[in-house]
């Protein structure tokens, strides 16, 4: 194991005791059940230089017998987002991102879930890094649940403080067509890392929650990922 990978972070999934509401009168559930309460791991490390604007970034991870849930609380200025459909170019755009691995092996393959502030998604899986990325299908993308608290396109930027919610469920069987998994079970752990960017606003920036050894931003180097135990 490299010294950077035996530096990366450890964090619970929490178990929920119900699944979170997800509907467009919801603003967030970051205080409420069943989220009240779910440890949440902040984004305080950066790639590159250290930016200017360093949004306060914070994320909950959460599951149940059917799904993955992830919810991120950002404290920002100079947000944008001119993605249109999932599958759009989402990291130009204030934008939140999970990225993880089913198990151990990242060998097998990794997932990358990248949701603007508008809640529009972009959902690939990959063996390699940045090669042959396949994009979840249209039917498989229409089965996630997303909540956002701003509109879906926000432009011009928002140069006023703001914060922003974004959540998404991922059902389990959505991740099938393309790696085989196994349901989770308590004490089963997954690889992943948690993002925060926004290549095309007006301060660019760059942040992680399990640190990651590179010169230049890169957020698809899952050897550095941290470790997610399922509580």
């Amino acid at each position: 194991m490299s010294a950077a990978n035996a530096a990366g972070r450890n964090a619970v999934i929490t178990r929920l005791a119900t699944p979170p509401a997800y509907a467009p009168e919801v603003e967030s559930n970051w205080d409420q059940p069943p989220w009240r309460g779910v440890p949440e791991l902040v984004l305080d490390r950066h790639m590159g230089t250290k930016p200017a604007h360093f949004p306060r970034t914070s994320a909950k991870l959460g599951w149940d017998a059917e799904a993955l849930y992830v919810i991120f609380r950002v404290e920002d200025h100079f947000v944008r987002a001119v993605a249109r459909k999932h599958q759009d170019s989402v990291c130009t755009d204030s934008c939140v991102e999970f990225f993880f691995c089913p198990g151990m092996d990242i060998s097998r393959g990794y997932f990358n879930l990248e949701l603007n502030c508008g809640g529009t998604a972009l959902f690939h899986f990959q063996v390699v890094p940045r090669q042959n990325q396949i994009p979840l299908a249209a039917e498989h993308m229409a089965r996630l649940s997303i909540n956002r608290s701003l509109p879906q396109i926000v432009e011009p930027e928002i140069q006023e403080p703001v914060t922003w919610f974004v959540e998404c469920r991922v059902p389990f069987g959505v991740l099938g067509p393309y790696r085989e998994i196994a349901r989770p079970k308590p004490g089963d752990t997954w690889r992943g890392n948690l993002y925060k960017c926004a290549d095309n606003t007006s301060h660019p920036h760059w942040l992680t929650w399990s640190p990651i050894e590179r010169p230049r931003p890169d957020f698809h180097v899952p050897d550095q990922f941290g470790m997610l135990t399922f509580g």
